[in-house]
């Protein structure tokens, strides 16, 4: 352990004592009991911050702001001490910064690196080049003459902000989902090519800031990611000057966390290129939840894990830390509370997870026993059965534990939910193969007291015994169940049901422990 570290941990140990002090403090100050956003302050202070804690690893611990909320001083006092980078949210784009052809505007720009001056801060630049956000005069410019005001707009920027930005987010959100170049005016003056000649533009204008490639839907192996990864390969083979690749991480808990996220870091990394999370949220459909809770706690932790893993993920940055300056439901209706700080700039359990996993707290867990830490369980599910209308369900399912330490299996079940239909009311049910041993494994289904969309009855998988150590999965569970006449199943609908015929994180099956729920987004 460095003494950096060791001397955090030891801090830690004396929260209780110093908190007590903190919290009288506020109330002294404000003449009555302090808030649950002055405590959330005080728990942080004694702690360190989220970036004092990043640093610890090796990384950095930023947030994305924006102009209108620098305003407010209640969430200026927790970005200024709990971040050591900042992301301007809108006030470095194009739309902002050169409104007119060649009339440029760094006034709101220059106010969040000011601020970032004021509070020992480093700054990334967002962005130089994206097809959103653009001023009109751009799009309707004739092809021959789009090179050219690129190459005027990122110079006049990025050496506007020379030594006071430290990295760019130079082409912004490049592909479609298929991995297919996405449709802009640069695209369509000069097809791919637009990206070379934007990083060499900024490398001219400024030779010491990072730049980067930045995009969503890249942080784990897929199309859009294999196609970064073959566009970063050919720009260094070309020796076009980069340095890293921005994975923004807009996730939601209603969907699998990104696939082999640590992985597909990692290979950016071989690549000699730094990795960093520029934009993490997490999501959720509303109103918020326990289980929709733990499930994001669960996914924030996690992406934590994975940059840590990495040793040339250099940081990570949240897209702005509280909801009440969320950009979330305005994006996507009847969705939000996605950041660390909930409205009133109170710290959500996300917030302790993401400390948790940069090893800010003692939770108090063992050296490896069974105990463990059941949050660090995960349900993975694949479709063993391509017909949705036959008269048997066939779900196929693993435990993984993404924790350091084992966990005990005796107290863990996962459940699985599904519509009866018609038919008769009693089941059978089979555990077909596991390298586990089916001996081992529990089944049984449930009717749910209160059916739910697409859900009226649960297949409920437990374990008789045994213990799964950290990083390790149970490997595949084969599960069946059929009714007792044979009736059959619509299972197109089922709640907890899926296409995928490959494993992958799966938020509708639950894990419980103890009959608490860890994982997973109940109907």
């Amino acid at each position: 352990m460095s003494s950096m570290k060791r001397c955090m941990h030891d801090r830690a140990r004396g929260i209780p004592t110093l908190l007590a002090g903190a919290l009288t403090l506020a109330l002294a100050l404000t003449g009555g009991p302090a808030t649950a956003a002055q405590q959330g302050t005080a728990i942080a202070a004694q702690q360190g911050s989220l970036h004092e804690l990043a640093v610890a690893q090796g990384k950095y611990f930023g947030s994305a702001t924006d102009n209108p909320e620098l305003t407010d001083a209640a969430y200026t006092a927790i970005l200024g001490s709990e971040f050591g980078q900042i992301t301007p949210g809108n006030s470095m784009k194009w739309d902002t910064t050169e409104p007119v052809q060649g009339q440029f505007n760094f006034a709101k720009g220059d106010v969040v690196t000011d601020f970032a001056a004021q509070h020992g801060q480093t700054v990334r630049g967002h962005t130089l080049v994206w097809h959103s956000q653009l001023p009109s005069w751009v799009g309707a410019l004739p092809s021959a003459q789009v090179e050219a005001a690129m190459t005027r707009h990122i110079t006049e920027e990025a050496t506007h902000y020379r030594g006071a930005v430290t990295a760019w987010d130079v082409v912004n959100e490049p592909f479609n989902e298929d991995g297919t170049f996405r449709t802009s005016p640069f695209y369509t003056a000069m097809g791919s090519d637009y990206i070379a000649t934007a990083l060499r533009a900024a490398h001219a204008a400024d030779p010491d800031a990072k730049l980067y490639l930045n995009d969503y839907n890249i942080e784990g192996l897929g199309a859009k990611s294999d196609a970064m990864y073959t566009l970063v390969t050919e720009l260094l083979d070309e020796g076009v000057p980069l340095d890293g690749v921005g994975m923004q991480a807009h996730l939601a808990v209603q969907y699998g966390f990104p696939y082999q996220m640590q992985a597909n870091m990692q290979r950016f990394a071989d690549l000699g290129l730094d990795v960093a999370v520029t934009e993490l949220d997490v999501r959720m459909a509303l109103p918020a939840d326990a289980a929709k809770t733990t499930t994001q706690s669960g996914y924030y932790r996690q992406v934590v894990e994975a940059c840590l893993a990495v040793e040339r993920c250099v940081g990570i940055t949240v897209w702005d830390y509280t909801d009440k300056y969320s950009w979330v439901p305005s994006t996507f209706p009847g969705q939000g509370a996605a950041n660390l700080y909930d409205e009133n700039l109170a710290p959500k359990p996300a917030l302790s997870a993401v400390r948790t996993a940069l090893g800010g707290a003692d939770d108090g867990g063992d050296d490896g026993g069974e105990g463990g830490d059941p949050g660090a369980l995960k349900a993975q599910y694949r479709n063993s059965d391509s017909s949705v209308g036959d008269n048997q369900i066939k779900p196929g399912l693993q435990l993984v534990n993404t924790g350091t330490t084992a966990v005990g299996l005796s107290d863990v079940t996962l459940r699985y939910w599904f519509t009866a239909g018609s038919g008769a009311p009693d089941y059978r049910t089979w555990c077909d193969w596991s390298p586990i041993g089916c001996n081992t494994v529990t089944h049984r289904v449930v009717a749910m007291d209160t059916p739910k969309a697409g859900a009226d009855h649960y297949l409920e998988v437990g374990f008789g015994s045994g213990s799964l150590a950290p990083g390790a999965s149970t490997g595949e569970i084969q599960m069946r169940l059929n009714k007792s006449d044979w009736s059959v199943f619509d299972e197109s609908d089922d709640y907890s049901h899926g296409s995928g015929t490959s494993y992958a994180d799966a938020p509708r099956i639950a894990v419980y422990v103890d009959g608490e729920q860890v994982w997973g987004v109940a109907p």
